[in-house]
């Protein structure tokens, strides 16, 4: 495992653009830091400060900063479909294969950098929240800073099942820009099918076979934390009750897809002619 991630860590290091997008992916959540200082003006009436309003505290902010976070991985998927893009560009995928380097190794070596690098993320959000949440939280007790910490290991699939997705997209068309194109065209077709399951039965059940898609399962792991913010405002609004909560069977789901997508990009490589 050792020799195959630092083989692929070798080929992105040496390259100027994965090396600036890599460093872009993993800076970007530092605004959150940021963000969490910014206060806001209500024409010169009164301003909030977002820190001060109660949402970094623990352990909603593990939600909170997970959820957004997510949303900078975009960055490190342009890399991981421009490994494959290069691959083929630059032929060095051929020539991996003569030097001695299995099908089977050359898709591992692909995904053991995805889950060295999501694991990288995970463990930056993790230092981040913690710290955000030690300077505005109110609570400090050991056992209320570590609840729900689950959502880092929803963060660190999520992470997974995404790029392992833009891994299969790379392996499938070759092409950095197409790959990511596919992935704009797999969203759009995911709702068009909930458009179609609706119309045929009732919004709930389209809305719970939607759920098993590839991209809606990956983006439910983490819900929208807003509803959950503004019930600590109005507690006793139940319109405002949501189940934001991680849970298990959606994480196997992803894992289902994450293993998926991983066989088909093998079986992809495997059936073509290099």
């Amino acid at each position: 495992m050792l020799r195959l991630l630092n083989l692929e860590l070798q080929k992105l290091l040496l390259n100027r653009t994965s090396k600036i997008l890599i460093f872009i992916s993993f800076i970007l959540p530092l605004f959150i830091i940021l963000i969490s200082s910014f206060k806001i003006p209500f024409f010169g009436y009164f301003t909030i400060e977002l820190g001060e309003w109660g949402v970094f505290n623990f352990p909603m902010i593990w939600h909170l900063v997970t959820y957004f976070a997510a949303h900078f991985k975009l960055f490190f998927a342009i890399v991981v479909v421009s490994m494959i893009g290069n691959e083929y560009s630059n032929k060095t995928i051929k020539q991996n294969l003569i030097d001695g380097l299995s099908k089977k190794e050359f898709i591992l070596s692909k995904f053991y950098t995805i889950v060295f690098f999501s694991l990288i993320s995970t463990v930056i959000i993790f230092i981040l929240s913690l710290c955000i949440g030690l300077y505005y939280s109110s609570y400090n007790e050991f056992g209320i800073i570590i609840r729900e910490t689950e959502f880092l290991l929803a963060y660190f699939i999520k992470l997974i099942g995404f790029f392992s997705l833009c891994l299969l997209l790379g392996m499938l068309v070759k092409r950095s820009a197409f790959a990511l194109a596919f992935l704009f065209v797999l969203f759009i077709i995911e709702w068009i099918l909930y458009g179609i399951i609706w119309k045929f039965s009732t919004e709930e059940i389209a809305t719970r076979i939607q759920n098993f898609f590839p991209l809606k399962s990956i983006y439910k792991l983490i819900d929208w934390p807003f509803l959950r913010i503004a019930s600590t405002k109005a507690p006793n609004n139940k319109e405002l009750i949501h189940d934001y909560a991680v849970h298990g069977y959606e994480i196997v789901i992803v894992l289902c897809w994450t293993a998926l997508f991983i066989f088909l990009s093998y079986r992809l490589l495997k059936k073509r002619d290099l």
